[in-house]
């Protein structure tokens, strides 16, 4: 919503808006000029102006109650990017882990090859922004723009790519999606109609006509079954002392050797999908490759927050899907601790509910594990959902953890009073989780 605002506002529109409390979207929209009220008031919703809502904001709130009743045109934040995204061609990435990186990193790479995308980001991006300040969105002077789709509550769909990235499927949105075959579904009519498409090799989709389909997928580590076939291949995985991976991108129209700043097979696999995208769009892909080498990361992806008063390294990361949470925990292992620690808040009630022993057995990879109670989000622990926290993924870790320490801690506070004195030199803790644990980091950094 923040992007949106700024974006407007570059193009010419007298925006305001309001948001339940305060943070540093509301502190960077103000600096921007742009009116941030915090709470929600009728009187604040000026005459005549459209009012742009995102599905965070109740029928109830008495901003969108009042719109109505005036007759004023209210759109879904989907609607109002599918507005802005008209503007030139458009390259969407989409998939239920890692679209934020990979948006990221081709937004990165195509600024830094001599492009000016447009662009809007689920996350942070460190360095977009005026005098190298991070930025989610900006109104770029190039003909593309680089947008992060997202699926959750269905308004990817209002979209139109010319290049579309899927990079993975799984059912991660039980409110929304009520099958696997449903989300399916609904990623193939977004895809339906772009040029081309470059999509993870274990996504099956029906092929658009006159689209042109890259599969990208990464060699397969020993012991491990063999990846499905790919066009464009990761071969050559070497993880970098310190954190970072090396590794050697060919097929599909790029062909080219990469250096990460950034740990982890999953950020390997961000990067191809974000090459093969790019080389679609005509871009120079070796040119890409080499520029991703300065690509440090987004806010919340495996972000180091600082070193705690014992000599721990904090770190913090927004994964809040069992694969993504079993992925965070091994690229923390390649920074080689002494000792990892693990500090989860699940996200949403139903996610919780549905996943919990998933959850328990990803958060088994660490040495430690802490569970907090349920970031809700949007939801209330009420009907099918009553009776459920974050103590279900505790028992679940519990389970699997092999007799390893397991800690239900259900806020933050009780966390940094808990986990502090236990850390030490050489360990490294992550807070994991979509909500405020960062907050826990930050005060472990303190």
């Amino acid at each position: 919503m923040s992007g949106l605002a700024l974006v407007c506002r570059d193009l010419g529109a007298e925006v305001t808006g309001s948001d339940r409390a305060e943070s540093s979207y509301t502190e960077r929209l103000r600096s921007a000029g742009i009116d941030s009220a915090i709470g929600h008031d009728a009187a604040q919703v000026p005459d005549g102006a459209e009012v742009v809502v995102s599905t965070a904001i109740a029928e109830d709130n008495p901003e969108l109650v009042r719109a109505r009743e005036r007759g004023q045109r209210v759109l879904h934040r989907g609607e109002l990017l599918a507005e802005l995204c008209e503007r030139g061609r458009l390259l969407a990435v989409a998939g239920t882990h890692g679209k934020t990186t990979t948006t990221a990193m081709a937004i990165h790479a195509l600024r830094e090859t001599g492009g000016d995308p447009s662009f809007f980001l689920g996350g942070e991006l460190p360095g977009a922004g005026p005098g190298g300040a991070v930025a989610n969105a900006a109104s770029g002077s190039g003909e593309w723009t680089i947008a992060e789709a997202d699926e959750s509550d269905g308004s990817f769909l209002k979209l139109a790519p010319e290049v579309a990235v899927i990079t993975n499927l799984e059912l991660a949105h039980h409110s929304r999606w009520g099958s696997l075959g449903e989300l399916s579904e609904a990623f193939a009519e977004f895809s339906a109609g772009s040029a081309g498409r470059v999509v993870g090799a274990d996504v099956h989709l029906p092929g658009g006509a006159g689209c042109r389909q890259v599969r990208f997928g990464l060699e397969p580590r020993p012991g491990d079954p063999p990846a499905p076939g790919a066009d464009l291949v990761a071969e050559a995985i070497q993880p970098l002392p310190g954190g970072g991976t090396r590794f050697r991108a060919s097929g599909g129209g790029v062909d080219a050797d990469v250096v990460l700043a950034v740990p982890g097979r999953h950020n390997v696999a961000n990067a191809l999908a974000a090459l093969g995208a790019l080389a679609m769009a005509g871009a120079d892909p070796e040119a890409c490759a080499k520029a991703l080498a300065g690509f440090r990361g987004v806010a919340r992806r495996m972000e180091l927050k600082g070193v705690s008063a014992s000599g721990a390294r904090i770190y913090d990361d927004y994964a809040h899907h069992p694969t993504e949470v079993e992925a965070a925990l091994a690229a923390a292992r390649e920074l080689e601790p002494r000792r990892l620690v693990a500090a989860f808040q699940p996200h949403l009630y139903s996610r919780t509910k549905a996943l919990a022993s998933e959850f328990g057995a990803a958060l088994a990879e660490a040495d430690e594990i802490a569970v907090l109670d349920v970031y809700p989000a949007r939801e209330q622990p009420v009907g099918p959902l009553e009776g459920v926290s974050g103590v279900l993924v505790a028992e679940a870790a519990a389970d699997h953890s092999g007799g390893r320490p397991v800690w239900w801690l259900p806020d933050a506070g009780v966390a940094a009073i808990a986990l502090a004195p236990r850390l030490e030199p050489g360990d490294l803790l992550l807070t994991i989780g979509a909500g405020d644990i960062y907050q826990l980091a930050e005060a472990l950094v303190e």
